[in-house]
This record gives structure tokens, sequence and C-alpha cells, in this order.
């Protein structure tokens, strides 16, 4: 796509999305001319699927903050670690262990949202809404992880509507969250909602929002 369309294509959205919701510019397979162009449409964070995509992006984005919006394999959780600001999708214990051992080892602490698997699909990863509790309680021995919040994708449908009842059961569980007894549990972050649904999905509570094609123009 033409770069002063997306620029336009941001600053429209952005004059639509309600005070208090964050976009994350979602930049898979984008080139970095792209999302800069974005940035200057006023876009303050891009979201990744890959480790390796968002290195060959930091070299030319520098100081731009990112999100890990993919599933992060352990072994790339180091380089993701350096890169991102949020790691998105925390979806195992295994995964919280080695981002502890490395935040340790660094002397930092990682931020991340805890992904939920709404829909209980046995091909997705996430913590079941169900075991999201007692993950979180697993979790407050890490002294190198900050839990900022909750993460959905929510099933592939056509009809966004469909995506509602997921968006309200992930909303659910946060505001049941506010009062966690955890030092390192903040629900401040509650990311729902791409190109096709983010409407519903501010609708029933998301203040994050992952946003690539109304952006960015179809994948080809």
């Amino acid at each position: 796509m033409d770069l002063a369309q997306i620029r336009k294509n941001t600053e429209r959205l952005l004059k639509e999305i309600p005070e208090g919701v964050i976009v994350v510019a979602a930049a898979k397979s984008r080139t970095p001319q792209e999302v800069l162009a974005a940035i200057e449409g006023g876009i303050g964070i891009v979201g990744h699927n890959y480790v390796k995509e968002a290195e060959r992006h930091r070299e030319i984005l520098k100081d731009v903050e990112m999100h890990m919006i993919g599933h992060l394999q352990t072994n790339k959780a180091r380089k993701a670690a350096k890169l991102f600001g949020v790691i998105q999708t925390l979806d195992s214990i295994r995964l919280a262990q080695e981002l502890e051992r490395i935040g340790q080892k660094e002397g930092i602490t990682i931020s991340v949202l805890v992904e939920v698997n709404s829909a209980r699909e046995p091909q997705k990863s996430g913590v079941l809404p169900e075991d999201l509790k007692a993950f979180l309680e697993r979790l407050s021995p890490f002294q190198h992880l900050l839990v900022r919040g909750l993460m959905t994708m929510g099933p592939l449908t056509g009809d966004p509507e469909e995506m509602r009842p997921y968006f309200r059961l992930t909303k659910e569980l946060f505001d049941e969250l506010q009062g966690i007894n955890s030092p390192n549990v903040r629900m401040e972050i509650l990311s729902m909602g791409m190109s096709d649904s983010y409407t519903v999905a501010i609708e029933e509570g998301a203040n994050m929002v992952r946003i690539g094609t109304k952006i960015f123009g179809p994948r080809y």
C-alpha cells in the first residue's frame, strides 16, 4: 500500500478510537517503511508475531515500543526479553520460568500479559479461563516477571458478533483479578480485538487493540 495511504488510514482510525484505548499496529509481514508511515500517523506501539522480523525492524525503528503478539517459543525468549516492552502471549509455566531466569540473569523485570484461551480451542495456546487464577498464583514467586494484564485472541470467525462472548468472558476475568493479592500482578491492560473485531472488543472493555489490515491494507 502507498505510504501516504497508510498514514491517512492510521490518522482516521485513531480519531475513531475512544479515549483510553491504545492501538497496537500489528506489523506481521509489513516492511519497516510501512510501519514508519503508521508511526507518522500517530501509532506509538508496534506488535510483532515473530522475533526475527522484530529484530529486522528494530534496526530501523530504533526506540519505538514493540510488543510480542505472536506465540513465543522458549528458545526465543532471551531475544524477546530484550526486544519487547511487553510480551502479550505468556501461555505456559515453562515460558514463565524461562523468562524469570532471563530476568534474574540480566537484572531486568519483564512485562507480560497472560494469554487466555477464552474459547477453549484445543489447537490454540493460552491458559484456560478456569485455570487462570491458579496460573497467576504459580507466578507469584517470580520476582522478575510483571503481569500487567490479559490478552485473548478468540476464535477466527467472519462475524465479529460471534467474538463478543469470549471478549466478555475475558473482561469478567480481568475484573475478578483486580483485587488479586500478588506483588507481581497488576491488571492494567486488557488486549482484545483485531481489525475485524476491535469495535466489539472495545464495547466489551478492551483498552488495547491489535490492528493490522485496517492500517496497512490486506497482506499479499
